[in-house]
């Protein structure tokens, strides 16, 4: 898999398990594998049919490597051989559910999925309960508006800092708040990482290590299994077989379960979701003569982003602007970090203005981000004005001590301003 395609490797109805989820701390759920719930049921019902089936696989870089995803995909096909089965992979490193239920009808639903699997309880790890409750509500009600037949099951993966919660019994924070939703719509749950961490716990599992190279180190594992060489990532042939294991498992109890039939949308457990998330094209803003639309049969970084951003624009003149006024509660622009971009002010309202780089310690490459602008604003009209800044940020002392040799060894790939924005993020409508 190419690094792109890894990379592609932070007045409501509540209801009152999301009141006793906001009481402090966070109370953190019991951990178990599965939770059938409502099943899959018209999945299943599709599968020993024969028919054609697509399966989206929503989430980060793990989702994204070569591991349970195609594992399961290839499991799925070998148990029903008589089904074609496809996958949409809209899987991108580094992101979690607030942008997911942005990108999730370009990503996932204009494909017409079958069954979703959700994949972000390591993403939303840092995330506050009730900001994934919005957007993990919000990819339900969006999939089951777009198709009621369409049927979801959440998944939970882990790093090594989740152990110690799974050991004592207990999903982490990101799953626990994830539940309280799985709960409400009746969506099933795997937990792929409840028995790595009972394993871990008994020695048999190595969760962090670097790559045995030499005889000597693969002896010294001793029959243990090596999970990961960073805490995060499984290794495709013994990590994500794990986690393959612990889908198939969750599958026998799934699979009796649940009604085959159109999902109600039921009341949501948060009115304030984000079940209205939307992209809105660049060109809808208003952008300064500087910016130009890259050409995907000319330019490598438009072609490379192409699946995931249909339009990406590029402006690297200092004093550039783009600028829009939206009636709403959110708003951001989907964009990248990369080792050539600068910084960009944004000034919203009447608020002073901030400088947001566009860039991070792991900017060697380019990756899609997010630039934030505002959330929870009062639904009304606002203003936003976003400005090239001249000022190149301190790229080699922002980078990780790994990347700094990078830097050191091409510093003309670092040294520009630019900045690529693909599309307007909002919750709630462009005012022309």
């Amino acid at each position: 898999m190419s690094r792109t395609g890894l990379l592609l490797s932070v007045v409501a109805l509540l209801s009152l398990e999301v009141f006793a989820l906001a009481e402090e701390p966070y109370p953190l759920r019991d951990a178990v594998e599965c939770t059938a719930r409502a099943g899959l049921p018209n999945f299943y019902a599709k599968l020993a049919a024969g028919n054609d089936v697509r399966i989206g696989y929503l989430g980060g870089s793990i989702t994204a490597q070569p591991g349970w995803r195609p594992k399961t995909l290839n499991w799925f096909r070998e148990q029903y051989p008589n089904a074609k089965i496809d996958e949409i992979n809209a899987a991108i490193g580094g992101t979690g559910s607030d942008l997911g239920v942005f990108r999730l009808e370009h990503d996932v639903l204009q494909f017409k999925p079958d069954l979703l699997f959700v994949e972000f309880a390591v993403n939303d790890g840092g995330a506050p309960p009730e900001r994934i409750y919005k957007s993990m509500e919000g990819i339900v009600r969006q999939t089951w508006q777009a198709d009621p037949t369409t049927d979801v099951c959440y998944v939970y993966t882990l790093t090594q800092g989740m152990l110690g919660d799974l050991q004592g019994g207990k999903y982490p924070r990101a799953a626990s708040a994830m539940e309280a939703l799985a709960n409400h719509y009746g969506i099933p749950s795997i937990h792929m990482g409840v028995e790595v961490a009972r394993l871990e716990k008994e020695g048999k599992v190595v969760f962090k290590a670097p790559d045995p190279k030499t005889d000597e180190e693969k002896a010294a594992l001793a029959g243990k299994i090596l999970f990961s060489s960073d805490g995060v990532h499984p290794h495709p042939d013994t990590g994500h077989q794990l986690y393959l294991e612990a889908v198939v498992r969750s599958m026998e109890k799934i699979k009796p379960a649940g009604k085959q039939g159109p999902h109600a949308l039921i009341a949501p457990l948060d009115a304030g979701n984000w079940e209205n998330a939307k992209m809105v094209p660049l060109d809808r803003a208003k952008l300064s003569a500087g910016w130009q639309k890259l050409d995907p049969d000319k330019d490598g970084l438009a072609k490379g982003f192409g699946t995931r951003v249909p339009s990406l624009w590029k402006v690297n003149k200092a004093g550039e602007t783009l600028s829009f006024r939206f009636k709403g509660t959110y708003a951001a622009i989907y964009d990248l970090l990369g080792p050539d971009c600068g910084q960009v002010i944004v000034k919203r309202d009447d608020k002073d203005p901030v400088t947001r780089p566009r860039f991070d310690p792991y900017c060697v490459y380019p990756r899609l981000a997010t630039l934030g602008i505002a959330s929870d604003l009062p639904d009304e009209v606002h203003t936003v004005n976003l400005e090239l800044s001249p000022d190149q940020p301190d790229k080699r002392k922002i980078l990780f001590d790994h990347n700094k040799p990078d830097f050191d060894k091409n510093p003309a790939k670092y040294d520009d301003i630019a900045w690529y924005a693909g599309a307007l993020m909002l919750m709630g409508d462009v005012v022309e």
